[in-house]
């Protein structure tokens, strides 16, 4: 029974509908997220921004250190001079007194994420979230992963999350794309007509 669920969600890729956007990146996110890696240039450098995103990701996400540097009543020196202290080379300390003064702390994690899907862009590939009802085996994972690259004409990163909510078939987010197979969300769909319709 499992297997067969199994199945019949790797066989929803060639039924789907559109893609949907998924909201939520803030422009500024996607800015910052440009000029670093505009600045990167080369896949080397590419590669060693992503690091330092990781790692200022990491330390701006400490609560104890957001909440510093994101309080106003704090003088700016004393916030800056935090980050300072941090072991951060100086390209990377720089973008995080940037942020600092725009009041863009909090956005770290969507930059990271906006940085990375320009990476993987460059490099011709994706990172997608597959959830489905049920645990793929390795067979549906690759299969899933042999479609969806076909789809996009991309090597296709992919991570799985098993959500029974979803009841059958599967969902898709990569980038801001989502794609919903879901039985639930047509169960959803089709409730809505009927109300539309009495």
């Amino acid at each position: 029974m499992r297997k067969r669920g199994a199945q019949k969600a790797t066989t929803e890729m060639g039924r789907m509908g559109g893609e949907a956007p998924v909201t939520g990146t803030s422009r500024s996110a996607r800015r910052y997220a440009r000029a670093v890696f505009e600045l990167a240039g080369d896949e080397r450098e590419i590669d060693e921004w992503m690091r330092r995103l990781a790692q200022l990701r990491d330390l701006l996400s400490d609560e104890k250190v957001a909440a510093v540097l994101t309080n106003p009543t704090i003088p700016s020196q004393r916030r800056m001079d935090l980050v300072t202290s941090a072991s951060l080379d100086p390209e990377t300390t720089n973008l995080a007194k940037l942020l600092i003064e725009a009041d863009r702390v909090r956005e770290i994690g969507a930059i990271v994420d906006q940085f990375e899907e320009l990476a993987d862009d460059a490099a011709g590939r994706v990172r997608a979230t597959v959830t489905t009802a049920v645990k793929l085996d390795a067979n549906d994972r690759d299969r899933v992963a042999i479609q969806l690259s076909e789809r996009l004409g991309k090597t296709v990163t992919m991570r799985v999350e098993v959500d029974p909510q979803i009841i059958g078939g599967l969902k898709i987010q990569y980038g801001d794309r989502l794609i919903d197979a879901s039985v639930a969300t047509r169960l959803q769909q089709l409730r809505r007509r009927l109300t539309e319709a009495s």
